[in-house]
């Protein structure tokens, strides 16, 4: 199972350091995912100074670019890389496409599978196989001057992960990608009774194998090394179901473990703005239930037990008191992981 650690940088410029602090520490790949920040260009700045780490944005949001742009910037991360970039792509939630992004959404699980195959087919045009002539519902590439075409990349095509929540959506991802990315809200059962049947549904329209396919989990964790920092961990960690819960999308995760009704409240206290009535609703046993919490020790054990036997790679999203006591914690977490596997 690799190990991969978020890049938590407030400047990409500040993701050279981090960047090869994270791959001496020994892990196997660095994200990104887009938030405060544009994903890709952290990952480039740290494609310099690397040498081992897979580079991958978890995620970039799919529905404000186009395929032209994701496969120029696939291909140029790739070859910045020397071949260790992983294109992440997610497709965000309505509002946000829209009223953030002022693009267009609809049928989003037809629309990424259909963005995927453009990417594909604009990818296999620059390797020389095929004259560029996509047409879909969604997207249209049918001119490719050779001015525009970079040719074939030296270090290959990118790999694709995508993200899924829904039934349909996980199952794109194993129809057309080559990963899996898991939300952080999720349970054990959520996966293995929703998630992983829907994948494999994909896998099995397509004709393809589950052993050339990766499943990549965030998995929300709370880590202290005292009990004064492990309580502060518990609350940011509240606070981030409270935020995910909320999402009325992300409800049959709760669903699956009979916590279902706890996601209209959320919803309806998160439009009114109220965070601290949200973050109160999520008692103990929700905490518990979606996230693994304790020492470093304690959570590098349960990872393993929880995600052993289904994931390819695991990304812990540690909360701690600090950014620097979080990445301290992931470096420790990483070396645990690696002796107990």
């Amino acid at each position: 199972m690799k190990i991969d650690a978020p890049m938590l940088v407030s400047n990409p410029a500040d993701a050279v350091v981090q960047g090869r602090e994270l791959e001496a520490a020994g892990f196997d790949g660095l994200y990104t995912f887009e938030g405060q920040h544009d994903p890709f260009l952290p990952l480039a700045m740290a494609a310099h100074d690397t040498e081992r780490v897979e580079l991958i944005t978890g995620i970039a949001v799919a529905f404000s670019r186009n395929p032209m742009t994701l496969a120029n910037l696939g291909y140029d991360m790739q070859l910045l890389s020397g071949g260790r970039f992983i294109l992440g792509l997610g497709t965000q939630i309505r509002p946000h496409i829209e009223k953030r992004f002022s693009m267009t959404w609809s049928k989003p699980a037809s629309r990424m599978r259909e963005m995927v195959q453009a990417i594909r087919a604009i990818w296999d045009c620059w390797e020389g196989n095929s004259k560029l002539d996509f047409r879909g519902e969604f997207y249209t590439h049918t001119i490719m001057h050779q001015n525009f075409n970079p040719g074939p990349n030296p270090c290959g095509t990118p790999r694709i992960y995508l993200a899924g929540f829904g039934e349909r959506m996980v199952q794109v991802c194993g129809e057309v990608a080559d990963g899996f990315l898991v939300h952080p809200l999720h349970t054990r059962k959520f996966l293995l009774e929703y998630s992983l049947p829907a994948l494999q549904k994909g896998l099995d329209i397509a004709g393809r194998s589950r052993d050339s396919f990766d499943v990549s989990v965030q998995s929300l964790a709370a880590i202290g090394e005292t009990e004064e920092q492990l309580q502060q961990s518990r609350a940011m960690v509240r606070y981030m179901i409270a935020f995910y819960g909320s999402t009325p999308a992300y409800r049959p995760a709760l669903d699956a473990e009979g916590m279902g009704e706890l996601q209209p409240e959320l919803n309806r206290l998160s439009k009114q703005g109220d965070w601290a009535a949200m973050t109160a609703l999520v008692t103990d046993e929700v905490l518990d239930t979606f996230a693994i919490c304790g020492t470093p020790d304690e959570v590098a054990g349960k990872l393993v037990e929880r995600y052993g036997d289904i994931a390819e790679r695991i990304s812990p999203v540690s909360y701690s008191t600090g950014r620097e006591t979080a990445r301290a914690t992931l470096i420790a977490l990483q070396k645990l992981l690696v002796q107990a596997t």
